[in-house]
């Protein structure tokens, strides 16, 4: 049972009827006995709420920063309405805009109610339970039960960098050769022959075919195809610092999703994996029609873990995972202490073996404490921050005397960076 606001103002008017007109004992008693008797009838004719039936609907998946919709659909056996107020609960991150809806169900019929969720975090979000409050006519009082309709929506990344999307794939085109752009552009794997072009690079000319032709015939050349890729996301504590309010992890999913959506475009065969001491997921031998979706259901799960990186346990992981020459993305970060004890160690074993690739988030607020002045306290603060970007720059440094390519940019300027750097490799030859 439950009181309304309704029932403590009749309670106190009835005080002031006996305050002013019935100043005893009888008076509060019939006060009281009239409010109960009022309460006990509304409780009666208010609709039963355990007897409702609820089924769920809607969206199961929703990007980050995206509206998901829910349906509650209230199906009313009894033979009387239930006229009150309905609670539908989720956590805090699922970010609902209303919990509470007005409710009318007349008997024996259904309504539907809507909850709309704007997510705050990735992952999975299960709503906790319905509460249902059903008031008598009065609305003195009413009945109130909860009840438990599982549903859960898998909150997925935002991908912002998808916009860049079609500028990367025009690239590629004119890689590729398909584009009047670079149609005269030298790849690395034989395509065609065709005749001298004035302009071309006569160190395409094929002698033996020019020999039996009239004419001056060249080699056309296109990028490599069918280069095995794999993006590894170090999910360990580096992962966890937050950058615009936002953790680094989800920039570096954000690089790696672009980057994959390119390199199935192009061909080549993506596999995935998440490691800090342990592997957290993997995605492997995906088609290029699922690999992207594979991707973002695999990473929508994914937390940062405050621990310290396993990184020879990561290279045994990659190598008995890459058993050919493939390119190597790692996702990680770049504090010295970090690369200098756990990546240099190992990372011969996989220089040796494939082409490697390093991407950082960078925090731009560096860079502008950097500049700062004026005050004593911006000019230590500018030295605290130029000492942190020239401790990135050597750890940078020493990873390319590794043999290794480095990608350090902002969060907003990571994915297009590595991608671009990726399509470099691609039309050196170097995948």
């Amino acid at each position: 049972m439950t009181l309304t606001g309704r029932t403590a103002l009749l309670a106190a008017l009835g005080a002031l009827v006996v305050g002013l007109l019935i100043p005893s004992w009888t008076g509060v008693l019939a006060v009281a006995a009239l409010i109960a008797i009022a309460v006990a009838v509304d409780l009666s004719l208010a609709g039963s709420v355990r007897s409702l039936v609820f089924t769920r609907s809607g969206d199961t998946t929703v990007r980050l920063g995206e509206t998901a919709q829910v349906h509650l659909t209230v199906l009313n056996p009894t033979p009387r309405s239930v006229n009150g107020m309905l609670r539908d609960a989720w956590p805090p991150s699922a970010g609902t805009r209303s919990q509470r809806h007005d409710l009318a169900v007349p008997a024996g019929e259904r309504r539907r109610v809507t909850t709309h969720l704007v997510p705050t975090r990735r992952g999975d979000r299960p709503a906790h339970r319905i509460t249902v409050r059903s008031l008598g006519p009065l609305g003195l009082a009413g009945r109130q039960g909860s009840h438990s309709v599982p549903w859960s929506v898998r909150v997925l990344p935002a991908f912002p960098s998808r916009r860049l999307l079609p500028s990367k794939l025009e690239r590629l085109r004119e890689l590729d050769g398909r584009s009047a752009v670079l149609t005269r552009g030298r790849g690395t794997e034989f395509d065609s022959l065709r005749e001298y072009v004035p302009g071309d690079d006569v160190r395409s000319i094929d002698w033996r075919a020019t020999a039996r032709s009239q004419n001056v015939v060249v080699r056309t050349w296109r990028p490599e195809r069918d280069r095995h890729i794999l993006i590894v996301l170090d999910t360990g504590r580096t992962s966890a610092g937050r950058i615009a309010d936002a953790p680094r992890l989800d920039a570096s999913m954000d690089a790696a999703l672009l980057l994959t959506a390119v390199a199935a475009r192009a061909g080549d065969r993506v596999d995935f994996l998440a490691h800090d001491r342990r592997v957290r997921t993997e995605v492997r031998g995906a088609s290029r029609t699922t690999v992207l979706p594979s991707f973002v259901q695999a990473m929508a799960p994914l937390e940062p873990a405050l621990v310290e990186s396993d990184a020879p346990h990561l290279v045994a992981e990659i190598i008995r995972r890459a058993k050919r020459r493939s390119l190597v993305v790692l996702l990680t970060g770049l504090d010295a202490e970090a690369v200098r004890e756990g990546l240099l160690p190992v990372l011969p074993q996989l220089t040796n073996r494939h082409e490697v690739v390093v991407a950082a988030v960078a925090d731009p607020a560096l860079t502008a404490m950097a500049a700062g002045r004026g005050t004593a306290e911006a000019v230590y603060a500018a030295a605290a921050a130029e000492r942190e970007l020239h401790e990135r720059r050597t750890t940078s440094a020493e990873l390319r005397r590794h043999g290794v390519t480095v990608v350090d940019a902002p969060p907003g300027d990571l994915a297009s960076q590595l991608t671009d750097t990726y399509l470099a490799l691609k039309l050196a030859g170097r995948l």
